[in-house]
């Protein structure tokens, strides 16, 4: 089964995260080259209440071997009647620099909202080492240490709506191949307020492929976030989503 998908067909929900694993995104060639994939949907449905729907999303990078360059961009937007289901969006762009072959450098920024938890924006700055932990192909181990700068403004009914901080942003991600029809790869995000550890985040991606035929695989995806000091005491600590669906690679 090919290692690097390009278009995903989900039967469900997309993941709510507030950090972007971007490891699901990485792409490799052999060559400089540009890979991507944009998508666009939009429904409208009418039965007893007006439901109305749209998301994008879009991932474009370039990768010579040396320089590598990561655009994100990710919306989602549910309303039925006039209740706002989801009102989310994210934009992410990353930059790194191989060091050596086991070194990268890493620099990052991001913008983000989110109506449901609150926050009217969000906005990121990071940099930091990744270090390759394997030398194997078929298992893929990494480690990220990075510093990032957080300004983050809540909704307007929220007091102290504003804040700066300096956060840490480690993480550890594997890629395993254990057969060619079954592929598992999995991220783990953990981000504390460098002036007060108890203020932390933590989310986790995983996701696990089974080839049905040629480039067609089923995928079942595990979404895990808590946010130890959410915007608001209303919004919940912990969130989850299990999805499954079909991947299309080539």
């Amino acid at each position: 089964m090919s290692k690097f998908l390009y278009l995903i067909f989900l039967l469900s929900a997309t993941g709510f995260s507030q950090v972007v694993n971007v490891e699901t995104l990485r792409k490799t060639s052999d060559s400089a080259k540009w890979t991507g994939s944009v998508s666009l949907d939009v429904s409208l449905i009418k039965n007893k209440n007006d439901i109305f729907r749209i998301a994008n999303k879009a991932h474009v990078q370039y990768n010579d071997q040396i320089n590598l360059w990561l655009f994100v961009n990710d919306l989602n937007f549910q309303k039925i009647e006039d209740n706002d289901l989801i009102n989310r969006g994210t934009q992410h762009l990353r930059y790194n620099r191989k060091i050596s072959k086991r070194v990268k450098w890493e620099a990052f920024v991001q913008a983000q909202y989110d109506a449901i938890s609150q926050i009217d924006f969000r906005g990121l700055v990071g940099t930091g080492p990744r270090f390759k932990l394997s030398k194997s192909d078929d298992y893929r181990f990494y480690l990220g240490t990075l510093i990032m700068y957080e300004y983050e403004k809540a909704a307007d009914v929220i007091s102290n709506s504003t804040q700066n901080d300096v956060r840490g942003s480690a993480y550890l991600s594997f890629s395993l191949y254990p057969t060619e029809t079954i592929s598992i790869i999995s991220t783990s995000y953990y981000q504390p307020k460098l002036d007060a550890f108890s203020d932390y985040r933590f989310s986790s991606n995983t996701a696990l492929l089974f080839e049905i035929y040629k480039n067609l695989a089923f995928k079942t995806n595990f979404n895990f976030f808590y946010d130890a000091v959410p915007v608001s005491s209303s919004i919940p600590n912990t969130q989850f989503e299990l999805t499954n669906g079909l991947v299309y690679s080539f």
